[in-house]
């Protein structure tokens, strides 16, 4: 530890504690820096994007910029896993499916690929055959198998993350919500929060998840285009004697159905004869003034149950639903860039994860440290994902794939 420090002085202030904070708050104080790591609620709370109790992880994407993040982030977790001594990453098969002329599905094959990402694609016959009956896929669609797949425990990665900073010499604050950041002098910047405590950092990392365009906005001015949404987690319960077929560890896979809507789950394994079936999208929302659904669960999810999982699951309505917010962006892109400005290169932000970002957390945390240590991240191409490209087009990145893209307001 540096002794010319005072107590309230950081080399990094990092504002938010969901996963991609800590995950960047573990990477700094790793790394010998002097890191505080601030969230404006308890940590591990449930307001936010980054708790609950599974996420997937697989590196098959229509972009093919994602695979080099998923890659690194496979790698990390174990890694990560083996400082602390418990496991939040357990292995699965990611399987993808959809209509056959689906162009996201059929990009999803070509960074496959484009990546030499290990995948087969089955037809109707195939797929009952490959997963003994567990799925049924219609005629005209397709289906993706791949290795790469598996299980992140959100609340337990969150905590290990701050565990690992913690061990790391990083400071950890909660309930202390950060107001204003404000270049001061030869101090760096000075971080205040709403109960008058003020800190002082050379560098500061922005991972505030919903209530990002709101901070932004009062630090900068600058309107970011991302939008929270509540979405709604489903589980379904399977029907008796068919528990074990659907559960992890049974050669059963983690998946997505690609169209309108798209549908993601896991194996069972948070809640034994429980599945986790749920449409990727949501409702707009003031992540400070929320619904807390009920959500609707829309029929076409219900049938998608019924029909693709061969009456096996309990398609009448889930037993058990969760709430989440996704930080949407409009082509579902993150945003990872300098603030710049009158800041430049010492605030630096992560956000507009888009409901797919968890799992690449560890490669981002690893990414956003290196952006404010050194100005640049190594070995990663970052385009896709600077503030700027908003202003070239207000719907971000151009997508081939228009089928996947903007369809959440609308489907649901």
């Amino acid at each position: 530890m540096n002794m010319g420090y005072s107590d309230n002085e950081f080399d990094v202030i990092v504002v938010g504690a969901g996963v991609m904070g800590s995950s960047t708050a573990y990477q700094l104080a790793k790394r010998g820096q002097k890191t505080l790591l601030l969230e404006q609620f308890d940590f591990l709370h449930h307001r936010g994007s980054s708790h609950g109790e599974s996420r997937t992880i697989r590196a098959t994407y229509p972009e093919d910029y994602y695979f080099g993040l998923v890659d690194e982030s496979y790698r990390l977790w174990e890694q990560a896993q083996s400082e602390i001594g418990f496991k939040v990453y357990f292995k699965a098969k990611q399987f993808d499916m959809g209509p056959s002329d689906a162009k996201s599905l059929l990009s999803v094959i070509s960074t496959c690929r484009k990546n030499a990402i290990p995948y087969q694609v089955l037809n109707h016959r195939q797929v009952a055959e490959r997963f003994s009956g567990r799925i049924d896929i219609p005629e005209d669609w397709i289906g993706v198998s791949c290795e790469l797949g598996g299980i992140i425990k959100p609340t337990k990665a969150v905590s290990m993350f701050q565990m690992l900073a913690f061990k790391n010499g990083a400071c950890l604050k909660d309930n202390i919500k950060v107001v204003s950041i404000n270049k001061d002098g030869d101090r760096g910047l000075k971080v205040a929060a709403s109960n008058g405590e003020i800190f002082w950092g050379k560098k500061c990392v922005v991972t505030v998840g919903g209530w990002m365009r709101n901070l932004v906005k009062t630090v900068c001015g600058i309107e970011l285009p991302i939008q929270p949404l509540e979405t709604n987690v489903c589980y379904w319960r399977i029907k008796d004697g068919h528990e074990v077929e659907y559960a992890i560890g049974n050669d059963f896979p983690t998946f997505a159905s690609y169209g309108h809507p798209y549908i993601y789950g896991t194996p069972s394994l948070e809640y034994p004869g429980l599945i986790k079936v749920a449409v990727h999208g949501g409702y707009q929302c003031n992540p400070d003034k929320r619904p807390w659904g009920p959500g609707l669960v829309p029929d076409s999810l219900k049938q998608w149950v019924e029909q693709r999982f061969k009456g096996k699951v309990d398609s009448s309505k889930p037993v058990m639903t969760q709430l989440c917010v996704y930080s949407m962006t409009p082509d579902e892109d993150f945003v990872i860039d300098f603030l710049g400005g009158e800041f430049g290169k010492d605030v630096v932000i992560g956000g507009g994860f888009s409901g797919h970002g968890f799992k690449m957390s560890p490669a981002i945390g690893r990414i956003l440290a290196d952006l404010a240590l050194i100005g640049e991240a190594k070995g990663v191409e970052l385009k896709q994902f600077r503030i700027a490209r908003f202003e070239e087009n207000p719907r971000g990145n151009i997508k081939e794939y228009e089928d996947q893209v903007g369809l959440l307001k609308s489907t649901l």
